[in-house]
């Protein structure tokens, strides 16, 4: 059942749209612009439906704060008004709004429109999804971690909590390619891609190819000790799967894994500690690969031997 949250000062008004909508969607109802922005942020909602005319902060103004954050600027929003003026009209629909709805509405009229951007947004969110998943592992990609380290990153800043950002390559990949070929390649990139997923399936960690046979995580969280120990498990799982390699090199397939642990501050940026991750990842090959090495953003590190 897709989540509609309606934003509306009057508790009448709000109560006979969700009579109309409740038996087919699951509503929310808030009854000021602040709480409609804060369940916005924190719900996961397939429409909007919003009041204009509200005090201390009108419904124009929450739509353009809506549009400006990335964690609810894709939702849309179907305004609800008395107001006929085509000036109101061309107001809301430039600022993002989606739809108008006029008071006072009609039961079919709400539920029709309301259903045509449910399937709209439903079939975006498809085609998205399908953008942003890497076609041979089936695990996120590069542009679905760009897009969403971002909002992550943002919100342990707003709660202050830890954020550990790792980077996690085959070892010799190369020279497994140049023994076993480029198909076979190919099979160890999803094995290894799935021994790790299913390691980071809590609804705090995030997993992604970053390219090749690179691949990236986050966790938000974990404690720098907590998140060392958790990857320290993901490369033992691929040395696990026990898939020959070259014997020149390595017995089996394993993987070398960097990373870093910190509580983020306002006008600190992600890539920064993205790059400290790769520079751990670094060490951990130039160390004799098949390890974890871990810094907790204090520049003491934590090494597997």
């Amino acid at each position: 059942m897709e989540n509609i949250l309606i934003v509306d000062d009057s508790p009448v008004q709000a109560a006979q749209l969700r009579s109309i909508l409740d038996d087919e969607y699951a509503v929310t109802t808030v009854h000021t612009a602040e709480e409609g922005l804060h369940a916005a942020s924190c719900g996961d909602f397939s429409l909007i439906l919003l009041d204009v005319v509200m005090p201390d902060m009108d419904g124009f103004t929450l739509l353009k704060k809506l549009q400006e954050e990335v964690i609810t600027q894709q939702i849309p929003v179907i305004l609800i008004t008395s107001l006929a003026e085509i000036e109101s009209e061309q107001k809301g629909l430039t600022l993002g709004a989606v739809d108008y709805i006029t008071k006072p509405f009609h039961p079919l009229i709400v539920k029709a429109r309301v259903h045509t951007h449910v399937k709209l947004y439903q079939y975006r969110r498809q085609v998205e999804f399908q953008s942003m998943t890497d076609q041979l592992t089936g695990v996120y990609n590069r542009r679905r971690h760009d897009h969403y380290s971002r909002v992550k990153w943002q919100e342990a800043i707003r709660l202050q909590i830890p954020f550990s950002v790792c980077m996690l390559d085959i070892d010799k990949f190369k020279v497994y390619n140049d023994t076993f070929g480029h198909p076979a390649g190919d099979k160890v990139i999803v094995s290894v891609a799935q021994a790790a997923a299913s390691r980071l399936r809590r609804p705090t960690d995030f997993f992604a190819r970053y390219g090749g046979e690179e691949f990236v995580a986050f966790l938000l969280g974990d404690e720098a000790e907590n998140a060392f120990a958790h990857l320290k498990t993901i490369r033992q799982a691929v040395e696990d799967l026990h898939i020959p390699h070259n014997p020149s090199v390595s017995p089996w397939v394993t993987v070398s894994i960097g990373g870093i642990t910190v509580v983020p501050q306002p006008g600190t940026s992600y890539d920064t500690y993205l790059k400290i991750a790769d520079a751990m990842l670094y060490d951990a090959k130039r160390f004799g690969r098949n390890q974890v090495i871990w810094a907790d953003g204090k520049a003491q590190c934590q090494q597997e031997k």
